[in-house]
């Protein structure tokens, strides 16, 4: 993996008064740059071709007399690619290092470009912990499961995880033995689609001979494979409000915010769920499953007697990440979930992990932000935020990778 060295090498060609701020066109990358140009860094999105329209065209910086600012847009510049993963060539980087591109990664980046390459190739500075999102994957060794046990924090009981090497027949006795004899609540499988890899084809199943009749049926419709079958991960379906707490982590002030809170928007669950219960009957009985594709996010809010478990849960994560994986996050990540209530009491029981931007420019209109700093405040802000004092302060290579 690229080292600190690495990166302060690079950074010696770098006009820090002069840093463009670098995205992949996709995901976040609105949100980003938007927060990027209020702090006064230029942008730049690298698109694939033929995808390209919403930064080359309809959000591309241009002049407006009209405009306070005399411009509209929040897209400088565009680097047109063949492929999302091209943007790991040669050629690519030294067109984002000529522009003294700081480059913000999320999903969207990790899912499209190599891992190895990302981590000890891809020679532009990154915001944040270049080694961390791999961990999200189920099947990686110490991934956000592991972290998570470790750090302390509720989690879905897990049935199966995803580098388990369990056969069918095992796995057939543990649904038997948790349905039967422990008579366990619903249990939700996740594994990855055939199409899209970087998303899963989620299904719940409440009785034992439901995993094999669903998943075969799935395979026979070409929406999964066996092989990503084997590797899914089983667990507890959690009976709760859906909830993800989205925070940032500033090494230059050693402190933890949370960002807002928002939740998530299904394909076609959403809809399924709008239907009369009689009309939902006679779908499920005509063969019809809801999918679980996420489409987009819905900022919510959260009691205030909840805020202050989300920190906690939050700074245990940090820690364990900083114990675990050294020396640990630097700014955006998020945990997702549920709050379930266990005996009377209310608690966070986390999904996921997101170690990077999480895709919801949303969660700006939850007050969480308001109340530390006055005012909304976007992930691309806080982020442009940071980097600015990091320029200021001569501590950029605190928050870079």
């Amino acid at each position: 993996m690229l080292k600190q060295e690495d990166i302060l090498e690079i950074l010696k060609n770098y006009d820090p008064q002069n840093i463009t701020i670098g995205v992949l066109g996709g995901h976040s990358a609105l949100d980003v740059c938007s927060g990027a140009k209020k702090y006064g860094f230029k942008t730049v999105a690298v698109c694939m071709k033929g995808r390209d329209a919403t930064y080359s065209k309809y959000y591309k910086t241009r002049k407006d007399i009209h405009s306070p600012k005399g411009e509209i847009g929040c897209i400088d510049e565009v680097i047109l690619v063949d492929h999302f993963k091209d943007i790991v060539k040669p050629e690519v980087q030294e067109q984002l290092r000529k522009l003294n591109t700081i480059f913000i990664h999320n999903r969207y980046f990790w899912v499209y470009c190599d891992f190895a390459e990302i981590e000890n190739t891809f020679k532009v500075p990154i915001f944040g912990s270049r080694g961390l999102v791999k961990l999200e994957e189920r099947d990686y060794p110490k991934n956000q499961y592991y972290l998570l046990e470790k750090a302390g924090i509720r989690m879905p009981k897990i049935i199966r995880s995803g580098d388990s090497k369990m056969s069918d027949e095992e796995l057939g006795k543990v649904l038997d033995k948790y349905f039967v004899e422990e008579k366990g609540g619903p249990l939700l499988v996740k594994v990855n689609e055939a199409i899209r890899g970087y998303e899963r084809a989620f299904f719940t199943i409440t009785k034992p001979e439901d995993y094999k009749k669903i998943s075969e049926k799935m395979i026979a419709e070409g929406k999964i494979t066996k092989p990503d079958l084997d590797k899914s991960v089983i667990e507890e379906f959690i009976l709760g409000a859906q909830i993800n707490f989205n925070y940032f982590y500033s090494p230059l002030e050693d402190e933890l915010e949370i960002m807002g809170t928002d939740t998530r928007r299904q394909t076609s669950l959403d809809g399924f769920l709008r239907l009369d219960a009689k009309t939902q009957m006679e779908l499920i009985e005509s063969g019809y499953k809801p999918s679980m594709i996420e489409t987009g996010h819905i900022a919510c809010t959260t009691k205030e007697s909840i805020l202050e478990k989300a920190f906690v849960a939050g700074e245990k994560f940090l820690k364990t990440l900083k114990e675990e994986v050294p020396p640990g996050l630097v700014g955006p990540f998020a945990l997702q979930g549920a709050i379930a209530a266990y005996e009377g009491k209310e608690e966070f029981v986390a999904f996921d992990v997101s170690m990077r931007i999480p895709g919801s420019p949303g969660t700006r209109f939850t007050p969480a932000t308001t109340y530390l700093y006055g005012e909304p405040m976007s992930y691309g802000e806080r982020i442009a935020m940071e980097l600015k004092k990091a320029i200021e302060h001569d501590r950029l290579i605190e928050v870079l990778s």
